[in-house]
C-alpha cells in the first residue's frame, strides 16, 4: 500500500506541471518563433527600400541625365503578417569626413502593432538631399521620388 501511495505523490505534481508548464512553454516559443519571422520580413523590406533609393539615386545624379522627376514604387509587400508598417528616413554626413563627401541615409521601419523596428542604412553622394517625409507600407503613395535639379542635387523622399 505505501508503494501506490509514493507514486500518486511522484505522478501528480509530474501530471500537473504537464498540464500548466508545457503549454506555457510551448507559446512562449512560439511567440519568440513569430518576432524572428517579422523581424527577418521587416529587415528584408528595409533592405530592398534601401536598396531601391541608392539604385535611384544613382541612376538621376549620372551626367547624362539633366534635370528630372521620378517616382518609382519600390514593389513591398503592403502588409507583414497582416501589419502594416511605417518608415522615416535621415540623411547625414559621414561623421569625420572631409567636406563634399558621401552622406548616409539611415532607414528605420516599425511594424506597428509590435514592437519590432529596424534599421538600414545606405551610402549616397554629397549632393544627396533627403526631404522629411512618411513611407506607410499600406498606402496608395507608398512611393519614392526623387528630383534632379540644374545644379546636380538630387532630392529624394517618400510619397510623392
Amino acid at each position: 500500500m505505501p508503494n501506490i501511495t509514493i507514486e500518486y505523490v511522484i505522478m501528480i505534481p509530474l501530471l500537473l506541471m504537464q498540464i500548466f508548464v508545457f503549454p506555457m512553454a510551448a507559446g512562449w516559443l512560439m511567440n519568440i518563433w513569430v518576432d524572428s519571422r517579422r523581424s527577418i520580413a521587416l529587415q528584408d523590406a528595409a533592405s530592398h527600400l534601401g536598396s531601391t533609393i541608392q539604385q535611384l539615386y544613382f541612376t538621376l545624379n549620372h551626367t547624362t541625365v539633366s534635370t528630372v522627376t521620378a517616382t518609382y514604387s519600390p514593389g513591398l509587400p503592403p502588409f507583414i503578417e497582416d501589419c502594416y508598417y511605417v518608415g522615416n528616413a535621415t540623411l547625414r554626413p559621414i561623421s569625420g569626413a572631409a567636406l563634399g563627401s558621401s552622406k548616409i541615409l539611415q532607414i528605420r521601419l516599425v511594424l506597428k502593432t509590435t514592437t519590432i523596428a529596424v534599421t538600414e542604412s545606405v551610402i549616397l553622394g554629397y549632393n544627396a538631399q533627403w526631404k522629411s517625409s512618411t513611407f506607410v507600407s499600406n498606402s496608395t503613395v507608398a512611393v519614392i521620388s526623387a528630383q534632379k535639379f540644374s545644379n546636380g542635387t538630387v532630392s529624394m523622399r517618400f510619397g510623392q
